[in-house]
């Protein structure tokens, strides 16, 4: 069963800055410890990051995990951001980001307390070592499709 929650930054809408270069579509997730109000730490500090603009948020979405099936249901949302940094840093801003809030990599599809995916970065097709874009099976998985329908209401 999904349930969907706001807060006072899920959703948001903030004014475009034309400043920064490229659109991207950030998955956030997460499921251990008190992930809302990670989230919601998760986006003062984006909103004081020089380097990214958070235009758009969706409500936050919980929805049962996949893959490795025995852990507690994950928080989901997607955020909207404009920056000038390339697809490749900005994902190792995004794995930095993780990091810094405590997230440890013990297996895939395990338990996390935070899960930060770059979903899509402009109209950007790549396929590299470390980063594939549009992300992988964005299409098949309601944490991404739910959000991300969402905020396309309210664009």
């Amino acid at each position: 069963m999904i349930q969907i929650y706001t807060s006072a930054n899920f959703p948001s809408f903030r004014k475009t800055k034309r400043a920064f270069k490229y659109e991207a579509w950030i998955g956030i997730g997460g499921n251990v410890g008190a992930v809302r109000k990670r989230f919601e730490l998760l986006m003062r500090y984006w909103l004081n990051h020089p380097l990214l603009h958070v235009e758009q948020t969706s409500p936050i979405v919980q929805n049962p995990p996949f893959g490795f099936l025995d852990q507690a249901d994950f928080f989901n949302a997607v955020a909207k951001v404009r920056t000038s940094l390339s697809a490749q840093k900005l994902l190792k801003l995004l794995l930095h980001t993780e990091k810094r809030f405590g997230r440890v990599r013990k297996f895939a599809n395990g338990p996390r307390t935070l899960d930060l995916d770059l979903i899509f970065y402009e109209d950007v097709w790549m396929r590299t070592k470390h980063l594939n874009l549009p992300h992988p099976g964005w299409k098949d998985r309601l944490s991404v499709l739910v959000p991300l329908q969402l905020l396309n209401q309210r664009s």
